[in-house]
């Protein structure tokens, strides 16, 4: 496994080529007579609690035949991690740095020699059928890429981390079968299609951030299809605590995908940006207002009354699974708090549409 020095120092410096490269049909009918194999590739920094419990299901499906290999890329860890991946059974990697999930994604891509790259997060576990279930969504020959969600059933408890997981599968559950873009946490991609684009681009991402969905765009570009599969499903293990939900979703998420959306020249309709989530949003936001000027003797409390029942009833189906997965009190607050998620999401994208006037007026 062994890297080459000047491919090491391509990843390092961050020198992937972005440039679009679209396949000939021929290529393409070659590549698709290919029997699939699957490489698994997990990067990972300090995650041993992690790893005891995500490793061993993918270990069990290389055994069983359903993966080719399964491919750790430890990011320099300061604990045992590389060491107790190697006792699960799984094949460790040095990043050669601190280099962050992405570059340690494509160090692993250029060494693996399946024809499917299956990318999962360190705190993810997948479910027994994932790699079949994965697979047939390559059935179609224009498909470069699938991806799934995390399930209904996280295991942290506490009021967030369930919050945020139902969110994630009620989104991914919904959304459109042909995706606008792509998701890292539990995705797969041809082989080819990953090193014609050059990998996760960690120039314009050098942090954990959005450069899944960036790659998802440019693999739809190049002209190939990506896939929602909701039937691929993983138990994600992390533990969401208000200050790192917070600054993760607006910071990591919100502001560089609003950035990269308008740059692109338009909003998407998919996933949590679609048009009835812009809906929410200003419900959310008049909610506020209306709630504030009540307060003040501005307008009357009826008026707040009834934007309240507007925003029940625009999110009924998600107030439905809270209720489904954790009772009333929770899907209460949990309604409550995704009013919440709506006004910093928006500021957040206001304030990209700022910089993106501004920088317009400037130029």
């Amino acid at each position: 496994m062994a890297i080459l020095e000047s491919d090491a120092g391509r990843v390092q410096k961050g020198n992937f080529q972005k440039g679009i490269v679209r396949m000939t049909n021929q290529e393409r009918a070659t590549e698709n007579k290919m029997p699939l194999t699957i490489s698994v590739i997990m990067p990972v920094y300090n995650g041993i609690e992690f790893i005891k419990q995500s490793l061993p299901p993918l270990v069990a499906m290389r055994d069983r035949g359903e993966v080719l290999e399964v491919l750790v890329v430890d990011d320099t860890s300061s604990d045992d991690t590389p060491g107790v991946a190697r006792s699960l059974g799984a094949t460790v990697m040095p990043s050669g740095g601190r280099l962050g999930p992405g570059a340690a994604r494509n160090i692993a891509a250029k060494e693996a020699t399946g024809t499917i790259l299956w990318f999962i997060d360190a705190d993810v576990v997948v479910h027994e059928d994932a790699a079949r279930v994965m697979l047939e969504g390559f059935d179609d020959p224009d498909v470069v890429g699938v991806f799934g969600s995390y399930d209904d059933r996280p295991p942290a408890q506490n009021f967030l981390s369930q919050y945020k997981n139902l969110v994630h599968h009620y989104y991914h559950q919904r959304a459109r079968k042909e995706a606008s873009t792509f998701w890292s946490g539990c995705g797969a991609i041809r082989k080819e299609a990953f090193l014609q684009q050059g990998g996760f681009d960690i120039e314009m991402f050098n942090r954990p951030s959005i450069e899944d969905i960036e790659l998802g765009y440019r693999l739809i570009e190049a002209g190939g299809k990506l896939l929602l599969l909701t039937d691929l499903q993983c138990t994600h293990l992390k533990e969401w605590r208000f200050v790192n939900l917070v600054h993760t979703e607006v910071f990591c998420r919100a502001i560089p995908w609003a950035r990269l959306m308008l740059r692109r020249g338009g909003l998407d309709n998919d996933l949590n940006v679609g048009v009835s989530e812009r809906i929410k949003a200003l419900l959310a936001g008049l909610l506020v207002l209306t709630a504030l000027l009540a307060l003040g003797g501005v307008i009357s409390s009826v008026y707040t009354l009834i934007v309240a029942l507007a925003v029940i009833y625009a999110n009924w189906d998600l107030f439905k699974l809270f209720h489904k997965r954790k009772g009333f009190w929770f899907a209460l607050r949990g309604l409550l708090f995704h009013q919440i998620y709506y006004l910093y999401s928006a500021s957040a994208f206001a304030w990209a549409l700022l910089e993106n006037k501004l920088g317009r007026n400037v130029a």
